[in-house]
């Protein structure tokens, strides 16, 4: 799953908030601030089901953050992430 999350995401934990909930659901991939300080980019790969659930999770982020909008698609996964990390740009 590739995802866009946009709202006031920057500077309210949000990047260590998913990396939490994908360590939880068991995925890979990375989280990263985008250079529009209203969004943040994301990149899961592992169960549909826990996908779901991490989407979910998207909308809703940590309790200081404001989502308006995430653009999330599904496509085939890569393999190549051994664990969830949090990525700068």
């Amino acid at each position: 799953m590739t995802a866009q999350v946009t709202g006031r995401v920057q500077g309210v934990g949000f990047r260590w908030w998913i990396r939490s909930r994908a360590d939880e659901l068991h995925l890979t991939g990375w989280v990263m601030n985008d250079a529009d300080e209203r969004q943040v980019a994301v990149v899961a790969e592992g169960d549909p089901d826990d996908l779901d659930e991490l989407e979910r999770q998207l909308w809703r982020g940590p309790g200081s953050a404001q989502v308006d909008r995430v653009d999330a698609e599904r496509g085939p996964a890569s393999g190549e992430y051994l664990r969830f990390e949090i990525g700068r740009r």
